[in-house]
This record gives C-alpha cells, structure tokens and sequence, in this order.
C-alpha cells in the first residue's frame, strides 16, 4: 500500500485490512531541500511530517511500513521535466508523469525487491480498475483517471484503488468511524507544489518579453513565459479594451505570449502525440476526450495515429487546449487511453 499519512491512502489501507489482505505499507520519499521552500503539495518541506504520520497511522493499523528513497529520480523525471516544459513554452502534467515512472512505476519495482513480492499494489487514487481495465471512480468530481492515463497498460492487472466505490465525503466519515479522525480533518492534498512554482527557475529563465496580438503586434509586456499557460487570463495587465484578454499560445523561440480573446482561444482540431492506449481500439475511434482535469469530456473522433501522432477533432470547439497537457480518452467509464497535446 503506498501510504502519504493522508485520509485516502489511510482509510485504502485500513479497507484492505477489513477485507483479509496482508498489507505492506511504503511511503515515496521524493523532496530535495536544494529546490527551494515550498509547502503544500506532493513536492515540499512537508514531506517529513507527512511521513512520520503515515508511519504512525502504520503502526496503529498494525501494519509495516518502509519508505523508499526516490528523490534523485524524482528530481530528473518530475522537476526537470517540469521546468524543461514550461522553458518551452508548453504546460506540463507532473501528476501524470510521476504516477507512470514514479508512483506506479519505480516504486512498485522497489517495493517488490525491498519486500520480496507482492500480489497488488494499492494507493488511495480515486479511480477503479476491473478485469484489467482502468475505469472512472463513483466521485466524479474526485475522480483522477486523467492523471492515470500514461501508466503502462500491463501494470494495470497488478493494482488495486480501494476508493474508487466512494466518495470522498464517506471516506472521511470512515476514517474518523474507524479511528483515524486527525486523518478525516486534514485539507485537501494538493497538486506538483503548492503556491508560485516560479521558485524553481533560475532567474534567467523568468526573462520579460512582448505581449503580441494575434496580428504581431506588440500591446504590452509579460513577467516570464513561465508565468503563463495557454487559456490564462489572470497577470494579463492590459487595461482599456473592450473584451477581456486571454492566452491563445507562447512562443518560447521569441519569449513571447500571444494574447486575444476567449473566442479565439477555442480550438475544433488539436493533435496529441506520446500515446499510451489502454484498450483495444478500432481507428478512427468516437471517444470523450478531456484536456484538463477540471474540463469536462467532450465528443470527438480521433484518427489513428500518424507517426506517433493523432488528429482528434471535436464535435464542437474547445477551449484553449493547452500543449504539454493531456488528452485524455474515454468510453463511457472506460479510460481507452490518452496522449500529450502536441
């Protein structure tokens, strides 16, 4: 069981007790105090006490617990790749890496030597997989599908989401009816890092530039592409104009940002490259495809794929598909797939 000391790995833990399971918990320890001080999400200062309460609820679960030490590859497969991506101008999904190399990748291949073996390996994921088929959770609006889609389709058969029946409500209900009311009460879990990443570049890479118009002309200044992410309009500072500004793209080769309105943000055609299917599927194929956590799915016909690279065109614009996200495949409740907004 890959244990954070929050309510959801915590409550999957103690359900897979209740059901007779043997339980091994592990906790990821991935902070780098070099990086900077950051608190509030999955990469901080936070890590220690998070791992001495998972420790803790360990013990009063009566289980072992270890942690496994993967802050160098955490370091050049996350944080790296999360400033290369926004140094180029794109927006990346660290969740969706770190659960496909990380989470779900080095950790179980850690585990099972540490441990030796293990049936299943479980997290407190809000999702659900049947039959080897990677399925939406009961909580629609926890559900966290779109940060499972790049995980390696033969790793499926090998994990469990004990929550994914639930919603998030009964889960701290549970907790605090089996015990465990100091997990019900804490916050939500946040994402990469919590507050202004920013913190992570080197000053350099936070270089001012032109704010361009669609035209090319140039109608202000931005801080840092780093700042911006397509679909943004908040740090716009333009006053004076009829309709509210947003992103529609970035430039990185000109450190520049594209700015115009919000129906021009929307987009009927995007092309996603690095698939990963998770299903068999016939090309073309009708799916709902999300490109954002917060997006709801939209219908679309997706083409096979070209060189590693796919057309997906909506039955109606989207707006402000951003590169470096991910697109996200769904039939009904089944997750087909997904690939990165190129």
């Amino acid at each position: 069981m890959g244990m954070s000391g929050g309510v959801d790995s915590t409550l999957a833990a103690w359900l897979l007790k209740k059901q007779g399971h043997e339980v091994f918990a592990v906790t990821m320890s991935v902070w780098d105090p070099a990086r900077g001080d950051f608190r509030g999400g999955c990469f901080g200062a936070d890590e220690p006490e998070e791992t001495a309460r998972a420790a803790r609820f360990a013990r009063r679960l009566g289980i072992e617990h270890s942690v496994i030490d993967l802050r160098a590859e955490y370091g050049t497969a996350v944080v790296e790749y999360f400033k290369k991506e926004y140094l180029a101008g794109r927006t990346p999904n660290p969740c969706a890496r770190c659960n496909r190399l990380l989470k779900l990748g080095l950790l179980l291949d850690r585990t099972r030597a540490a441990c030796g073996g293990f049936d299943f390996f479980a997290t407190g994921h809000y999702a659900r997989v049947e039959n080897g088929v990677l399925k939406t959770c009961a909580d629609a609006r926890k559900d966290q599908t779109y940060f499972l889609w790049a995980v390696p389709r033969e790793r499926l058969a090998q994990l469990m989401f004990p929550l994914g029946g639930l919603t998030k409500n009964r889960v701290r209900d549970m907790a605090r009816e089996a015990g465990f009311p100091e997990a019900a009460a804490l916050p939500e879990s946040q994402d990469f890092i919590g507050g202004d990443y920013c913190g992570l570049f080197n000053k350099e890479d936070n270089r001012p530039g032109p704010l361009l118009d669609l035209s090319g002309r140039e109608i202000g200044r931005h801080g840092g592409i780093i700042r911006y992410t397509v679909g943004q309009r908040k740090g716009m500072k333009i006053g004076g104009l009829s309709k509210p500004l947003y992103v529609v793209a970035i430039d990185a080769a000109r450190n520049a940002v594209i700015a115009g309105t919000k129906e021009e943000a929307f987009r009927k055609t995007i092309r996603a490259g690095g698939l990963n299917l998770l299903a068999d599927v016939e090309w073309p194929v009708r799916a709902d495809v999300k490109i954002r956590r917060q997006h709801e799915a939209a219908p679309a016909l997706i083409s096979a794929p070209e060189n590693g690279v796919c057309r997906i065109d909506f039955d109606a614009p989207q707006f402000a598909p951003a590169p470096g996200q991910s697109a996200v495949f769904y039939s009904g409740e089944t997750v087909l797939g997904g690939g990165i907004i190129s």
